[in-house]
């Protein structure tokens, strides 16, 4: 499948999400990354044109991001995509085993690795949440909230699509 097919089934098409449980890890990777890209492209960019500050937390901390320059800029970026990919996928392992859990609730077959899958391809609009969400200041604290209800929502329609254990 093509990234804008895997995109258009993983917004309103709960039975394909089950069935991308049978996706090569590779491709689901690939998914990831391009959320991971785009994260850190609009957060950095946010970093550029100043609307999110790095060095807010003491003047020496200020001083010394003078001091090193324009080096400050690839190592913001680094810092920004090791922040991301971390954020993301540690959300993705937690939903997975969430996911799992779900399945046993369900009495449906699933292991880790396939759940894992799922909650890759449903965290779509969870991350676009977020990164909608990122620009209203005021809900920055309920944003994490939201969003992990979303993708819960997913992973739960996903799950019923799951077979069911045998008798």
């Amino acid at each position: 499948m093509k990234f804008h097919q895997l995109v258009k089934a993983a917004i309103h098409e709960p039975k394909k999400l089950a069935a991308f449980r049978l996706l090569p890890i590779g491709k689901v990777f690939r998914y990831v990354f391009i959320f991971v890209a785009l994260f850190t492209l609009l957060s950095f960019t946010r970093y550029l044109v100043g609307d999110a500050t790095l060095f807010e937390s003491s003047p020496e901390l200020l001083e010394h991001g003078e001091t090193i320059g324009g080096l400050i800029y690839p190592i913001a970026f680094l810092l920004q995509l090791v922040i991301s990919t971390s954020y993301i996928f540690i959300r993705i392992s937690i939903f997975g085993y969430v996911g799992i859990l779900l399945l046993k609730l369900m009495k449906r077959r699933g292991e880790y690795r396939h759940m894992w899958r799922t909650s890759a391809i449903a965290i779509t609009i969870p991350i676009l949440l977020t990164i909608g969400l990122d620009f209203f200041p005021a809900m920055k604290n309920a944003s994490t909230g939201i969003t992990s209800l979303v993708h819960f929502a997913y992973i739960a329609a996903a799950a019923k699509y799951y077979p069911k254990i045998p008798r």
